[in-house]
């Protein structure tokens, strides 16, 4: 898990729900999920909060793996005997985040084109 973890840390949400969707790893799956869930609940909040929110700008600032509590179950064994078999579990943490140099990159991006295209008919009026 940790090691599916350590590839998504700090990349934007599209770019890191690529490589999961694409990696090997059986961990990416449940990490998929996880960050699935993420996602909406950023959604969510910012619903609640009558606040806007772009999915575009959102990164993944905190991405831990922590171990959570073993299931111990017992397999047969010859003579008698029985060996125990730990079962492990995770927590898997993720905090997303805006990215504001991204914000206002696509906010100037914006106001460039509108200002062009206003410059442009405008010229094109003068002729």
């Amino acid at each position: 898990m940790r090691l599916v973890i350590d590839q998504i840390r700090g990349k934007d949400v599209n770019e890191a729900l690529g490589l999961l969707r694409f990696s090997k790893k059986h961990a990416a799956k449940q990490i998929e999920k996880v960050l699935n869930s993420a996602v909406a609940n950023a959604e969510f909040k910012s619903r609640e909060g009558n606040e806007s929110i772009d999915v575009d700008t959102l990164y993944i600032r905190h991405a831990i793996v922590n171990e959570g509590p073993a299931l111990r179950r017992f397999m047969p064994a010859a003579q008698g005997r029985a060996t125990p078999i730990r079962k492990r579990t995770s927590h898997v943490e993720i905090v997303l985040d805006a990215r504001e140099e991204k914000l206002r990159a696509l906010r100037s991006a914006r106001s460039a084109e509108r200002s062009t295209a206003r410059a442009s008919s405008s010229s094109g009026s003068k002729r």
